[in-house]
């Protein structure tokens, strides 16, 4: 992600209550996480985010100043049903990560905790995103695996996160990573929320290792958002090219994921909240709804039309709540509601 510088259902999350230590991940293993005696059956804790809804609305939240709107959580549209806060940043333990609130938006973690709560209470998840244009996080062995299971599992525990946002724009690695991943869910249980945000690159074959890592946590993955900007033109699922900035980019290469292993569920549309939030491939929040109805309904397309249509997709997500509210919140007030009314 550039750094330009959930009418739904309660549940319950079993929080980690003492240590949290991951299992040594032998090759070829699944990942596991050891929890102490006194936490192995933790009394279920009341979560107040909902689940995630069938159609959704991802939106990132800025940890710093970059010219856009300063926000708490608290100023995040209700729009949003997912708020990615970004960024956790790397530790000098390979893989281990840790959030600390910029000094810079004078907010205090008191407060910050408190206005998670709030956001969960009011139905919608938050969850720890990780990477970013210059995120430095490696996970590439058993260890760094390991690292990052459990410093994420601390962090929810701390402020309260549904779960993680995987944006790792340097590099990614399908074995450790879905180790890693598989360790996280084994700790924090079915409730869990885990989004991905990857470039349009690392989504074009399933191949490539994000979207094997996407494919391996298939049966707990929430949602995909690529990022449809900052890409330059790309293969679309009929073997065409397609330029960033249009309807047809948007549909042709969501159709590559729809095709080849990912649920309707699990796919949803990631686009600037301005012209000013990426370095190209804004388009219109029309355009965006015109993608979706394309993709949903076989309505709004461009030149490229898919085979079939797929009702049952996620939704849509966007770069960032803060640049929207700089925008006057024009992507928020027409994407929104045009995701809730999804077939």
């Amino acid at each position: 992600m550039a750094r330009v510088r959930t009418h739904k259902f309660r549940k319950t999350r079993k929080r980690l209550v003492g240590t949290l230590a991951a299992a040594s991940l032998a090759a070829g293993g699944l990942a596991a996480v050891a929890v102490t005696e006194a936490a192995a059956d933790p009394e279920p804790v009341a979560q107040g985010a909902a689940a995630v809804p069938a159609h959704a609305v991802t939106g990132y939240w800025q940890n710093f100043d970059n010219g856009a709107t300063v926000q708490t959580i608290a100023d995040v549209p209700e729009a949003y049903d997912i708020v990615a806060v970004a960024f956790a940043d790397a530790t000098g333990t390979p893989g281990q990560v840790d959030f600390t609130l910029d000094p810079a938006l004078d907010y205090t973690e008191d407060a910050f905790k408190a206005d998670v709560a709030a956001k969960q209470e009011s139905g919608k998840s938050v969850v720890i995103s990780v990477g970013g244009e210059r995120g430095a996080v490696a996970v590439n062995d058993a260890a760094s695996a390991d690292a990052f299971a459990t410093s994420i599992l601390s962090l929810m525990e701390e402020y309260g996160f549904d779960g993680v946002d995987i944006d790792l724009e340097n590099g990614l690695n399908s074995t450790y990573m879905t180790q890693a991943l598989e360790a996280i869910h084994a700790g924090a249980g079915d409730g869990l929320v885990v989004t991905m945000a990857p470039q349009t690159i690392d989504m074009q074959s399933p191949e490539n290792e994000y979207f094997k890592t996407a494919l391996n946590i298939k049966d707990f993955l929430t949602v995909v958002n690529m990022q449809y900007y900052n890409s330059g033109s790309m293969l679309g699922c009929d073997g065409q090219v397609y330029s960033q900035g249009t309807v047809d980019f948007l549909t042709a290469l969501a159709c590559i994921q729809l095709e080849n292993g990912l649920d309707p569920s699990q796919v949803g549309l990631g686009t600037p909240a301005s012209p000013q939030a990426a370095g190209g491939g804004y388009v219109d929040p029309g355009v965006v709804t015109d993608a979706l109805d394309c993709l949903t309904r076989g309505t709004g397309c461009g030149s490229f039309t898919p085979e079939k249509t797929y009702p049952g997709l996620r939704g849509a997500m966007t770069w960032s709540t803060n640049w929207d509210a700089t925008n006057g919140n024009a992507w928020s007030d027409k994407v929104g509601p045009h995701v809730d009314q999804l077939p």
